[in-house]
């Protein structure tokens, strides 16, 4: 671990700007945005509280796969509930310790509680790792 994982902040590593639905959200709406934006998640929110993360397998996995009709189904019933957050000024060994604990692979940066941004595995292996293959992959434009 060199001295700039040490002191390195989420907010230096996070993909600012998370993308947002609300719970009532159909799925169909929630994988349009992801297409548009090419992106893989999106975080649920109520009000300004994030209450959710939607990702492209959950679509897939908890929906699709079991014949659910997308235009029918909820954000809100199929998203990983009360995800686990981090702060944008946590280390990022932090965010790291957090993935690793809950298994997880994206968590929602929030400051007073709102959503400001999203760090990923693709964000840490970019900054940490650039040479790892993760690195390569997540730095390629999206495949669309």
């Amino acid at each position: 671990m060199t001295q700039q994982d040490l002191t390195q902040q989420v907010k230096d590593v996070m993909t600012p700007g998370a993308t947002s639905v609300r719970p009532d959200a159909s799925l169909t709406e929630v994988a349009r945005l992801m297409r548009d934006q090419a992106i893989g998640d999106v975080v649920v929110t109520r009000g300004d509280a994030v209450v959710g993360v939607i990702t492209d397998r959950d679509i897939t996995v908890r929906a699709v796969a079991d014949g659910a009709d997308p235009l029918a189904v909820s954000v809100g019933s199929v998203c990983t509930a009360d995800p686990v957050v981090i702060g944008p000024h946590e280390p990022a060994e932090q965010a790291v310790r957090l993935m690793r604990q809950y298994a997880v692979r994206r968590l929602p940066v929030v400051e007073d509680g709102r959503p400001v941004g999203v760090v990923s595995l693709g964000d840490l292996a970019l900054e940490r790792d650039p040479d790892s293959v993760l690195a390569d992959i997540s730095a390629s434009a999206p495949d669309l």
